[in-house]
C-alpha cells in the first residue's frame, strides 16, 4: 500500500529526504489465505513458497494430499478460519452466484486489523460498500485491487478516495507473451474443433 504514495514522494519536487518511519508489512514467513485453489490458486501458492510463507486456503473440493504436501498449503474447511488466520487473503474465485458478494461485511470482519485483501478474480466477488466501510474504519489494514465493479469504478466512487488501497486495470494477464499464448490455445480450440478432434481447453458445463 505504501508503493503508489512512495513512487510520489520519491518524485517530488518537495522532497528533501525520506522518512525512517517509512514502513511496509513483512511478507516472509506471513500467513497467505487463498480463497480458490484452482490452477491459477495453485500457481500463485507455488510463488508464495519461495518467501516462506505459511499457506492456507479454502476450495469447494480439497486438493490432493501430494499437491498440498509440495507447496506446503493448509487446507481450512471453513472460509471463517482461513480469514480469521491470514495475514494476505487472496480472492482467486470465479464469479457465480455463490460467490458474488462473497465477502461482505461480516467475512471483513472476521479478518485480522492488519491484514491485507487481495482480489484478483472478478471485482463482484467483494461487497465494494462494505469494503469501503472497513478500510475507512480500519477493520483491516488495507487492500489491493486488479479487479473492481464495474470496471473502470465512477470517478467519485469512494474506493478511489483512499490512501490503504490499490487499484490497478485489471492487468493480470497483461502481457505480450501472456496475450500471445491464449491466443495459440485459443485456435488449438479452434482448429480441433474442425478437425473433430479433443478440445484441449475444454470447459465442461456444470
Amino acid at each position: 500500500v505504501y508503493l503508489h504514495p512512495g513512487c510520489q514522494i520519491a518524485v517530488s519536487p518537495d522532497t528533501k529526504y525520506f522518512a525512517v518511519d517509512w514502513l511496509g508489512v513483512e511478507v516472509t514467513r506471513a500467513t497467505l489465505g487463498i480463497i480458490g485453489m484452482g490452477s491459477i490458486g495453485y500457481k500463485v501458492a507455488q510463488r508464495a513458497r519461495a518467501f516462506n510463507m505459511r499457506i492456507l486456503y479454502h476450495n469447494r473440493n480439497r486438493r490432493r494430499k501430494e499437491e498440498e504436501e509440495a507447496v506446503g498449503a493448509h487446507y481450512c474447511e471453513k472460509m471463517e478460519d482461513l480469514l480469521q488466520q491470514s495475514d494476505f487473503v487472496m480472492l482467486v474465485v470465479n464469479l457465480n452466484p455463490e460467490t458474488h458478494k462473497l465477502i461482505g461485511k461480516k467475512e471483513l470482519g472476521l479478518m485480522k486489523p492488519t491484514a491485507t485483501l487481495i482480489n484478483i478474480s472478478r471485482g463482484a466477488v467483494i461487497d465494494q460498500d462494505a469494503l469501503v466501510e472497513a478500510l475507512q474504519n480500519k477493520i483491516v489494514r488495507a487492500a489491493a485491487l486488479d479487479v473492481t465493479y464495474p470496471e473502470p469504478l465512477p470517478r467519485d466512487h469512494p474506493l478511489l478516495k483512499l490512501n490503504n488501497i490499490i487499484i490497478t486495470p485489471h492487468i493480470g494477464t497483461a502481457t505480450a507473451q501472456a496475450l500471445r499464448m491464449m491466443a495459440e490455445e485459443a485456435i488449438a480450440n479452434m482448429l480441433a474443433v474442425l478437425n473433430g478432434q479433443p478440445i484441449p481447453s475444454e470447459v465442461f458445463p456444470k
